[in-house]
């Protein structure tokens, strides 16, 4: 059984990078932001809030390591 070809839109370009996926991210949760802001009552936001503040350290600590951290080195099969 052959495996299948990736889509096209998957294969590393300008959009399968770090940053492209944080402004994604931050689009997707603007999009929440205002669904929820119109029609869900305040006490509601103030759970949504917790979430989004829980996102942006989990967010901003890979960000962190990204920055620190060199990527590891890559393997060479055992001869």
């Amino acid at each position: 059984m052959e495996g299948s070809q990736s889509h096209s839109f998957l294969r590393s370009g300008p959009l399968y990078t770090y940053t492209a996926y944080s402004i994604g991210s931050f689009i997707a949760w603007g999009i929440v932001w205002a669904i929820v802001a119109a029609t869900l009552p305040n006490k509601t936001l103030n759970y949504i809030l917790v979430l989004f503040m829980g996102w942006v350290i989990g967010w901003t600590s890979a960000t962190i390591a990204r920055v620190l951290y060199p990527p590891p080195k890559p393997r060479h099969p055992a001869a």
